[in-house]
């Protein structure tokens, strides 16, 4: 950064001059971009979250099927003991080896039973789930879709801004560098403390101009005088004359 002692104070008034054009020209391209950026980060968040979603239900259909394939590998060797105790019963010596048999035929059919129900209500629950993967898969398509044209007009906002915007923040970078650090906190904390970001503002019809509180006379012509930096004693805003401020090009 430069020394102070380099600048003399009407330089440094209009240096912040130019430095408050600049800053209301980038404050106009961030205006014109508006919401945008923060609407673009916010849909990709959305987006994201929902294909963990999606992937998180796909991942629960997918162990539901393999329950469900269990299940009817649970059938298959129940239907099997089946037949092979039908086959045993009719070689049976006494009462007790057939109800032995028939015991167990009866424990597998109750296997079998149970698999199915299990299985109807596993396909069930995966009915439903894919329902839940549908509904997720179409709120991704067409958030997708909202992002891609938000994302669209986004850049071409920075396609049409971005070689203004980068000359505007070298001349915005140069103005600076002819301010002190004193100087430069009280123009940033003002230009926070108001919406419209108007730090510096030129002294029109005798009355300042952020807030239109009459300057008197006397301080008119200080202002005039480029002799010491002066600022609105009712909002603070630095004071320059209508005419430094009219001469300040910011090109």
């Amino acid at each position: 950064m430069a020394t102070v002692k380099d600048f003399s104070v009407e330089e440094k008034l209009t240096n912040l001059v130019r430095l408050q054009k600049i800053d209301s020209k980038l404050d106009e391209i961030s205006i014109l971009k508006g919401e945008l950026p923060m609407e673009v980060s916010d849909l990709e968040d959305e987006i994201q979250g929902l294909h963990a979603r999606q992937t998180r239900i796909e991942e629960e259909i997918n162990g539901i099927s393999d329950f469900i394939e269990k299940k009817k590998e649970t059938i298959k060797d129940s239907e099997a003991l089946i037949k092979k105790y039908e086959k045993q019963s009719e070689n049976v010596k006494n009462n007790r080896e057939f109800e032995a048999i028939n015991k167990e035929m009866e424990m597998q059919q109750l296997e079998v039973k149970l698999a199915e129900k299990h299985i109807k209500d596993a396909n069930e629950e995966i009915a439903e789930k894919i329902k839940v993967l549908d509904t997720a898969k179409k709120q991704i398509a067409a958030k997708e879709g909202v992002l891609n044209n938000k994302k669209s007009e986004l850049e071409k906002i920075i396609a049409d801004t971005e070689k203004e915007e980068t000359q505007f923040k070298g001349v915005s970078d140069g103005a600076r560098e002819a301010l002190d650090e004193r100087i430069l906190f009280s123009y940033d904390r003002i230009r926070n403390n108001y919406r419209n970001g108007l730090s510096v503002v030129p002294v029109m019809r005798d009355s300042c101009g952020g807030c239109f509180n009459a300057i008197p006379p006397q301080k008119q012509s200080e202002i005039k005088q480029h002799k010491k930096i002066i600022v609105c004693e009712n909002c603070g805003r630095i004071l320059v004359d209508e005419d430094l401020h009219a001469n300040v090009e910011t090109k």
